[in-house]
């Protein structure tokens, strides 16, 4: 990384909010300067007029939110980094969809914040700086400490329905997930992730075997020795997609 130190800019619509993650962000010794909206509008006349390495924008505000916000700063010919704060993780995908580079949950950890700083800095001084990223981070909560985590998408086996959430399961555990499987049914399936029973979405590329089973069912298995089932109705086109 190089010795360039970032200019932020935070966005949140309550004082006391804003006045804290501001706080924390000048803090960090790789941050030059960090001014401050307390709304959409405001933000995006300050962005529009302004050059900030990153902006760490609260996701619900009036009018103006922090969603719509940063689909207009994606537009920008330049646009700045995206790190999304907010106390509801109902948003997180959409805002990785976004392309947003990180998603902390209020109240915001200092350790956090500076995890969030590192990966901006990383950006805007790699080779690649001013390109955004490639969107492919989900934002879970982990089920034993309930902190939020930053998975790659490509590294989940499978998705179960659970209750209001979804359970995602990759190679190194179980998270939770406030949306629904039909939602990440539709943004997921060109990215390899299909429905294989109505309580689960495998994703292909980590299925290492398909197994008919008594019954015109079947199920998938990965590499870890973990299976899921596939329902009757979905078994002859999954057989078709592998090729079996």
């Amino acid at each position: 990384m190089s010795d360039q130190r970032l200019t932020i800019l935070a966005v949140d619509d309550e004082q006391s909010q804003l006045h804290d993650l501001a706080r924390l962000l000048r803090s960090s010794p790789i941050v030059e300067s960090v001014e401050c909206s307390s709304d959409g509008h405001d933000a995006l006349l300050k962005a529009s007029s302004e050059s900030y390495d990153a902006i760490f924008l609260d996701v619900r505000m009036p009018d103006l939110d922090g969603l719509e916000l940063a689909r207009v700063l994606r537009r920008f010919a330049s646009p700045p980094q995206v790190v999304f704060v907010s106390a509801y993780d109902t948003g997180a995908v959409d805002a990785f969809e976004l392309h947003a580079l990180d998603y902390l949950r209020k109240p915001v950890a200092r350790r956090r914040v500076e995890e969030a700083l590192d990966r901006v800095a990383a950006v805007v001084s790699g080779p690649d700086a001013g390109e955004p990223v490639n969107g492919d981070v989900v934002a879970v909560d982990n089920v034993r400490t309930g902190a939020t985590r930053l998975i790659s998408r490509g590294s989940i086996l499978y998705i179960q329905s659970h209750g209001d959430f979804v359970r995602v399961v990759n190679e190194d555990g179980r998270y939770l997930l406030r949306t629904t499987l039909a939602d990440l049914e539709r943004r997921w399936e060109p990215h390899g992730f299909v429905r294989v029973h109505r309580q689960y979405i495998a994703n292909l590329t980590k299925a290492v075997e398909f197994r008919p089973l008594f019954g015109t069912t079947a199920e998938l298995a990965f590499a870890d020795g973990q299976t899921i089932p596939v329902a009757r109705r979905h078994v002859a086109e999954l057989g078709r997609r592998l090729r079996v």
